[in-house]
C-alpha cells in the first residue's frame, strides 16, 4: 500500500529548511542568554553573592532551554541525515569540545554551592565561564566554515569521506571572526537578560555591557559581511535544479563563484530583511540599555539574533553544507533530505508537539517572572544555587 502524501516533496523540503532555521534561532535566543550570562559571569559579578545572583537568574530555566538544542539536533538527524553524518565527521573534535563544556554547566550549577570554600567556588565559576564562552565561539566558527565550504567528498556509493585535518583547520581567520560574532551576539543577549532579571550591582554592570557590546557585534557582523562579499567564493548550481528529485547530490553540477553568497539578495529581495534586522536589533538593544528599558532591550536582542542567524541561512540557500574539495557533492535543500514520507510524518509530529513546548516554556517563564535579588539569595541560601 502506497501512502498518499498531501504535500509535495519540494514544499516539504522548504518547510523543513524553514523549521531548521526556526529551531536554531530558538536555541540561539533561548539558550543564548544562558550561554551569554555564563560568559559574562566574571565581568558582571565581583563577589560571591553577586555571582550567585547571576547564576540564579538562569539556574531555574537553563535545562528547559536545552530543549531547543535537542530539537535542532534531532531535526538535522531526521530531516537531513547526510548533513548530520558529515558534520559529526568533520566537526567531531569541535562538537566534542562543545559537549564537554556544556556538561560543565549542570555540574557547576549543582556543585558550586555545596562547599563554601572560595577556591572551590572559584573553580566552578571558571567552569561555568568556559561552558558559556566555548560553545558560543564554536557555533559561530562552524557557520564560518560552512560559508567557506567543508572538505568532504562523496564516493560512487554515496559514502562521505572527510578530508580535513581537524580542529585547528576550523580555527581559520574567517571562522574565528564568525565565532567572535556569535560570542558577542550571545554575550549581548546574556547582558540584556541580566539587566531584566537582576537588581543592584549585577543589573548595573549588565546594563553597561548591553549598551556597548551590541555595537561590537554590529562591527564584527558587518566586517564578516564585507569579507563574504569580497573575500569568499560562493557556490552556484550550474545544472538544472530539480527540487523534487531524489536525494542524490551527485546528480547536479556546482561551480564556485566570487561573491555568490551575496547574489541571493538580488534573486530574493526579501532576504535583505535578515541582515537589516540583525543590525537594527543590536542598535536598539544598545539604545534601550542606555535609556533603562531592559524589557525592550531583551526583545531587541532577540530580533538581532533572529536577523544574524537568518543571514547565514539565506546567504547559503539552497546550500546547507557546501563541499570545498568536491563542489558537486555539496548538500542542498533539494538533494540532502530524508524521504517525502519521513518529512511529512515529522511535519505532523512537529505541528502537534512544538505548540506544547511553546506553551510549557511560556508557563515556566510566567511562573518564574520577577527579578533575582541579593536579599532573596541570602534568605534561601540552602535552597537555591
Amino acid at each position: 500500500m502506497v501512502m498518499s502524501i498531501p504535500v509535495d516533496y519540494e514544499t516539504l523540503r522548504l518547510i523543513w529548511w524553514l523549521f531548521l532555521g526556526v529551531l536554531l534561532i530558538g536555541f540561539a535566543i533561548m539558550d543564548g542568554f544562558d550561554l551569554g550570562t555564563a560568559a559574562l559571569l566574571p565581568f558582571v559579578a565581583r563577589t560571591d553573592i553577586e555571582r550567585r545572583v547571576a547564576i540564579n537568574a538562569i539556574g531555574p530555566v537553563w535545562d528547559g532551554n536545552q530543549v531547543w538544542l535537542i530539537l535542532g539536533a534531532g531535526a538535522i538527524f531526521a530531516a537531513w541525515p547526510a548533513i548530520y553524518a558529515a558534520s559529526f565527521s568533520g566537526f567531531y573534535i569541535a562538537l566534542f569540545l562543545v559537549l564537554a563544556t556544556l556538561i560543565l554547566r549542570p555540574v557547576g550549577f549543582e556543585f558550586r554551592n555545596k562547599i563554601e570554600a572560595p577556591g572551590w567556588r572559584r573553580f566552578w565559576d571558571y567552569a561555568l565561564f568556559a561552558g558559556g564562552v566555548v560553545p558560543s565561539l564554536v557555533f559561530g566558527v562552524a557557520i564560518g566554515n560552512l560559508l567557506q565550504g567543508v572538505p568532504f567528498r562523496l564516493d560512487a556509493d554515496m559514502r562521505i569521506l572527510y578530508e580535513g585535518s581537524g580542529l585547528f583547520e576550523l580555527l581559520n581567520p574567517f571562522g574565528l571572526l564568525c565565532g567572535l560574532v556569535s560570542l558577542s551576539m550571545l554575550a549581548s543577549q546574556g547582558a540584556a537578560y541580566l539587566a531584566l532579571k537582576t537588581e543592584g550591582p549585577v543589573e548595573q554592570r549588565a546594563r553597561r555591557i548591553a549598551s556597548f557590546l551590541p555595537l561590537v557585534t554590529v562591527a564584527l557582523f558587518l566586517g564578516a559581511g564585507v569579507w563574504v562579499a569580497f573575500g569568499l567564493d560562493g557556490y552556484r548550481i550550474t545544472s538544472e535544479v530539480v527540487t523534487g528529485g531524489p536525494s542524490n547530490p551527485l546528480l547536479k553540477t556546482v561551480a564556485t563563484v566570487p561573491g555568490q553568497w551575496i547574489a541571493n539578495y538580488s534573486a530574493y529581495p526579501l532576504f535583505i530583511a535578515a541582515p537589516v534586522l540583525g543590525v537594527l536589533g543590536a542598535l536598539l538593544l544598545a539604545v534601550s540599555s542606555l535609556a533603562g528599558r531592559p524589557g525592550l532591550g531583551f526583545i531587541a536582542s532577540g530580533v538581532s539574533i533572529f536577523g544574524i542567524v537568518s543571514t547565514a541561512g539565506v546567504s547559503l540557500f539552497p546550500f546547507l553544507m557546501p563541499s570545498s574539495v568536491q563542489p558537486q557533492a555539496s548538500f542542498t535543500v533539494w538533494d540532502a533530505s530524508s524521504s517525502q514520507v519521513t518529512l511529512f510524518v515529522m511535519l505532523v509530529s512537529t505541528l502537534i508537539f512544538l505548540p506544547v513546548i511553546l506553551l510549557y516554556t511560556s508557563f515556566v517563564f510566567k511562573v518564574l517572572r520577577g527579578t533575582v535579588t541579593e536579599a532573596h539569595v541570602k534568605a534561601n541560601s540552602h535552597k537555591i544555587y
